[in-house]
């Protein structure tokens, strides 16, 4: 049973997610927040295995919402979509780089929204290859001046673990990848675990961000 946190500032919304989760026999919801101060204390006492998050909301935002969260969880640290109304929201650089696991827009399709939140909950990202090069191109060409680096160098990696790294930065998945170097899934699965571990990721996200930032993966212009 995978475990859902419902956060959005709008009753109808959320009422609306949560009814068409709990339809859903996998699926649970075990708390619905109507505010990002709500969602922090609700996410300690529930322990979700996925948060869908408002990314819009008065007094603390989604971003804070989800930094705090994931900062706070060690042992069992949720996987966090993000919810927006627009496709490029500006909020959804910065939830990336507090280690947001993807997003969706509110007028995803039911079974499209129940996909994502299975997809997530089994630790891959949302996004689909596409997606994924739009928005990272995208967020790593945006000034950023006052951001502290999200990592320590790359150069703490093994050779193949950056290769791993570089991959993931180009939106392959972990089966693609490992047909690539011709070895088994499992295998790049460890590659990237270790990889995230030495860089203090929290999401596959992040690391495609930091391919991206640290230049392992140049964007198309």
């Amino acid at each position: 049973m995978i475990k859902v946190l419902v956060v959005d500032d709008q009753i109808l919304i959320r009422a609306g997610l949560a009814a068409l989760i709990r339809a859903v026999p996998d699926l649970d919801v075990v708390g619905e927040a109507a505010s990002g101060e709500e969602s922090v204390g609700m996410a300690a006492a529930t322990r979700p295995d996925v948060i869908l998050m408002d990314i819009r909301m008065p007094g603390m935002n989604g971003v804070t919402a989800t930094e705090r969260i994931l900062a706070a969880e060690h042992d069992h640290r949720p996987r966090v979509l993000i919810l927006t109304t627009f496709d490029l929201d500006e909020y959804v650089y910065s939830a990336l780089r507090v280690g947001a696991s993807g997003f969706l827009l509110k007028d995803t399709p039911p079974e499209r929204l129940i996909a994502a939140i299975r997809t997530v909950a089994s630790g891959d990202m949302l996004f689909a290859p596409s997606v994924t090069r739009r928005l990272i191109e995208a967020y790593t060409r945006r000034p950023s001046p006052a951001a502290a680096p999200p990592s320590p160098e790359l150069g703490i990696l093994t050779a193949r673990e950056a290769e791993v790294l570089k991959l993931v930065g180009h939106a392959l998945s972990n089966t693609e990848i490992a047909s690539r170097l011709c070895v088994s899934a499992a295998t790049v699965k460890t590659h990237l675990n270790r990889a995230m571990t030495k860089l203090n990721l929290t999401s596959r996200a992040q690391a495609v961000a930091l391919a991206y930032e640290s230049g392992l993966v140049t964007p198309c212009r």
